[in-house]
């Protein structure tokens, strides 16, 4: 499942992509699961681009890309 990250990669070096658009970006479209994009969303997002208490809110937008 490396597709995610090297996605997220290409994107993030984009100039003005915080961390968690371009992973929003990364995995839009591809049909993921829903435990392989927490897996990679805990993995790749930086912790200041999200509050823990938007977390859940955050993972049900992603799931519905």
């Amino acid at each position: 499942m490396r597709s995610i990250e090297r996605r997220f990669a290409n994107f993030y070096s984009l100039p003005g992509k915080s961390s968690y658009i371009a992973f929003a970006d990364a995995i839009k479209g591809q049909h993921f699961g829903t435990e392989t994009i927490r897996y990679w969303f805990n993995k790749l997002v930086e912790k200041d681009d999200y509050t823990p208490r938007d977390k859940k809110d955050l993972f049900k937008h992603l799931l519905a890309l």
